[in-house]
């Protein structure tokens, strides 16, 4: 059975400071409107740092964490390959260009804001955005399908603040235990099943 790029292991290689450097400073350039799946393809499917599921599960340690998905995944990446120079390296490739292009275009949207012509712009870079998200979502939800458990812990959290509009950190709080005691319950029955 052939293995989609998407989902096959990475080559565990050295990662350099320079490259995590210039690795997130590409994607913090490019990543406008969310660079949560820019930063997906390049990690898993270019750069192939993680594979898919890795990729999947720093994210979702990185959302229970405060702060910017895309910023601690950045910190994490570095983290993982080069520690605290590493993590330094990659906070600062991805937010570096991109705060000196937020500040010009604040002070450009001061001055042009009530143009109609720039309203119909934000509008339409907002529903790309979206569009994008979606995209990744679908992408990060695929290793979930051979994980059950997963899945259903998934589709609880979606129910709880999409449906229920329960806030984030009291679903966070009720999930992450039960995710835990589902991943430790299923490892115990493996662990005596390959003992039989």
């Amino acid at each position: 059975m052939s293995s989609s790029p998407d989902a096959s292991a990475p080559e565990h290689r050295d990662v350099g400071v320079a490259e995590l450097f210039t690795g997130f400073l590409g994607l913090g350039l490019i990543s406008f409107g969310g660079a949560l799946p820019f930063v997906r393809r390049a990690v898993v499917e270019q750069r192939r740092w993680l594979s898919a599921d890795e990729f999947t599960d720093l994210l979702g340690l990185c959302q229970f964490l405060p702060g910017g998905n895309v910023i601690n995944l950045s910190v994490a990446i570095g983290m993982r390959f080069r520690g605290a120079l590493g993590a330094f390296a990659a906070i600062l490739g991805l937010i570096a260009a991109p705060s000196l292009i937020v500040i010009a275009l604040g002070i450009i949207y001061a001055k042009t804001q009530h143009d109609p012509i720039v309203r119909h712009l934000f509008g339409g870079l907002a529903a790309a955005a979206a569009g994008l998200l979606v995209a990744m979502a679908i992408k990060v939800a695929k290793p979930l399908l051979r994980a059950p458990i997963g899945a259903l812990v998934a589709a609880l959290a979606f129910i709880a603040i999409a449906i229920l509009r329960v806030p984030l950190l009291p679903t966070m709080l009720a999930l992450t235990p039960l995710s835990i005691g589902l991943a430790w319950y299923r490892a115990r029955t493996s662990q005596r099943g390959a003992a039989k």
